[in-house]
Order: C-alpha cells, then sequence, then structure tokens
C-alpha cells in the first residue's frame, strides 16, 4: 500500500504561483538613453525568432516547476506499507514447580489409556497438556528434590518447556522434597519479570524433609511480591512418615498469597485442577501489531537531481552554440566613465 506520511506537505505546491501573483516584482530605475530607431530594431526580428525565444524562456520555468514538484512530493514522505505484522506480548509469568522426589515413582494413577502409571508420569500427561494451552504466557519450569533446580526459564515456546518436562525423572534432584526452597528460588526468578500477573503452582507429593526456609515462610515472601500460588497436593493425605502429605502446610502456603489448594487423588481429579486452573488463570492476550514501512523519499528526489542535471547540460550546450543572439531592445547607458550596451528582452 502506498501511502505519503506528510501529506500536508502538498499544500505548499501553490507556494510559487501565490508569490508570483501577490508578491510584486523587483524594479530596477537606471537612467538610459533611448535610441530613436528602436522600432525598426524590433520589426528585423522575424515570428520563428520570436518564437523559438518564447519557447526557450517557457522551457525552463516548466522544468523548475517539475523540480519544485519532485521535491515536494520527496519531503512529503512516499512509504510503501507492508501487510500488517502481529505479535503477541506476555500477559503472565507461570512458573511450575515439580516435584522430583523418590515417593513420584509410586503407580497408584491411571492414564488416559487406562494403564497404571507412576505419579511423575501422570503428572508429565496432565500438565503438558495444560502447558500447551497457556498462549499469551511465558512459562518456566523448577524441579526439587534434595534440592531446587531451574529446568527452564521463563519463556514463551511453550513446546521447549513441554519437551523439558518430559525429559525429567524420578530422583533426578534427589530423593527428599524441598519445596520451601523451589519458592525461594522460583521467587528470585520473578525479580526479573515485568508482568502484570506472576503465579506459581506447585506440586508435590510429600512432605518438606530439606528445605532451609519452611515452605509457609517462603509464601510470605511471595505474598509481598505479589506473587500467587497454587498447590497441587498427590497422593492419598493418610500416608504416615516422610511421604505423608503435609496438607495444613500447603493450605497454608496457598492461603498465605491468595491461591488455593487442590489434592489430587487419581488421575481424573488431577486433571480435573489443571481444567479448574486454566479456568481461574484466565488469560488476556495483549496483541501488538505494527506494519513494516519502507521509505521512497529518494526516488523523487534523485528524479529532481537528474533532471536539474540534464537541464543545466542542455544550457551549457546551447551557449556554446549560440555565442551570439540579436537584441530585441537596445539601450545605451550613460556612464560618467563609459557608455554601456544593455539588451532588454
Amino acid at each position: 500500500m502506498f501511502v505519503f506520511a506528510h501529506s500536508w506537505i502538498f499544500l505548499l505546491a501553490p507556494l510559487p504561483l501565490l508569490i508570483w501573483f501577490l508578491v510584486p516584482p523587483r524594479r530596477i530605475q537606471r537612467p538610459v538613453l533611448r535610441v530613436p530607431f528602436l522600432y525598426r530594431v524590433q520589426q528585423s526580428l522575424d515570428e520563428q525568432s520570436k518564437f523559438t525565444r518564447a519557447r526557450q524562456r517557457t522551457v525552463p520555468l516548466a522544468i523548475k516547476m517539475v523540480v519544485y514538484l519532485l521535491i515536494i512530493t520527496s519531503l512529503a514522505r512516499p512509504q510503501w506499507l507492508d501487510p500488517p505484522v502481529s505479535r503477541e506480548l506476555p500477559s503472565r509469568d507461570l512458573l511450575l514447580l515439580v516435584d522430583l522426589s523418590g515417593s513420584m515413582e509410586q503407580k497408584d494413577f491411571t492414564n488416559s489409556a487406562g494403564e497404571q502409571v507412576d505419579r511423575l508420569t501422570a503428572v508429565k500427561e496432565v500438565l503438558g497438556d495444560f502447558l500447551l494451552k497457556r498462549d499469551g504466557d511465558r512459562v518456566g519450569l523448577v524441579v526439587f528434590g534434595n534440592g531446587a533446580f531451574l529446568q527452564a526459564p521463563f519463556t514463551t515456546d511453550l513446546q521447549l518447556c513441554h519437551q523439558l518436562l518430559e525429559e525429567t525423572e524420578v530422583r533426578m534432584a534427589g530423593p527428599k522434597t524441598t519445596l520451601g526452597d523451589a519458592i525461594g528460588l522460583g521467587v528470585h526468578l520473578f525479580d526479573q519479570s515485568e508482568a502484570p500477573a506472576k503465579t506459581i503452582i506447585a506440586l508435590t507429593d510429600g512432605n518438606d524433609t530439606a528445605s532451609q526456609v519452611p515452605p509457609v515462610e517462603a509464601a510470605k515472601v511471595a505474598r509481598d511480591r505479589d506473587i500467587t500460588i497454587y498447590t497441587v497436593a498427590m497422593g492419598d493425605p493418610e500416608t504416615v512418615g516422610e511421604e505423608k502429605l503435609d496438607v495444613d502446610s500447603l493450605k497454608q502456603v496457598a492461603a498465605e498469597t491468595q491461591g488455593e489448594f487442590f489434592l489430587a487423588l487419581n488421575h481424573s481429579e488431577l486433571q480435573n485442577i489443571y481444567t479448574k486452573l486454566d479456568e481461574i488463570e484466565t488469560r488476556e492476550v495483549k496483541v501488538e501489531s505494527y506494519r513494516p514501512r519502507i521509505d521512497l523519499f529518494y526516488w523523487p528526489l534523485l528524479a529532481a537531481f537528474l533532471i536539474s542535471l540534464l537541464d543545466r547540460a542542455i544550457q551549457l550546450w546551447r551557449s556554446r552554440r549560440h555565442v551570439f543572439e540579436p537584441a530585441e531592445d537596445v539601450r545605451l547607458h550613460v556612464s560618467p566613465v563609459n557608455f554601456d550596451l544593455e539588451v532588454k528582452s
């Protein structure tokens, strides 16, 4: 699409005509001596020479007008607009905390095909689908066991984040559970985030046994930085020992940040939880659109330069061919020193 960025410049196009008609011409008064036989000189000029000189005066004026209009066109900044290009701006940073402790290898979940699978496999199946629907969000992945480790920084490449989730294995980060440290790492990652909404989804199936910072204390820091935490507990809450679910702590972590606590006892409940999370964490996709512009002002500017150059070359060529041209009017100027012959056209 061809447009002008400053189309108002064309209002200056009639400016030379306005100056021509409104501004009085400059007149120079000089003493002259008129020749009484001037009319005879004028009669000696044939009609063809008059037409030629009139044409020579008209052509340079037309060329100057064309050059002027080309300069005006260049100042109007002609541009070619390409088709619009749109991109989605992230409206939320979403961080997933996935427990890789030893208890995640317990096979008490059934997948969509009806097969008995371990807890981590069920998480990968449900959480993977949840991930791929997060268009408009930046997603990060943190795994934790004996310690918390960044698996994927915040990115809009959801396919990459899903692939890194698929590559995780039980006990890859150690057999213990450090949920508090994982929340602390997540809070640190959000320090560089400028997204208007910040969310953590923490998934664990055990009691925090090795964190340097208790989960509730880490949640208070997250609350002060406007981070919402949703906790998802997997497994039987009646389990005892190190693998028992600390439901009270998980509920308190969610409550501190105005999030919610969910309990998943099987694959169906886990899937329903992420469906509900998808409804709660609605996505406000912001779209930024722009149209690439290609400037074309140099083309009329180049044309004006070439026309001016050609006009000047023609004038030089004519001046060499016609060294002298007869005058229409001859006047003798009186001077204290000498007489000047003036040619008046």
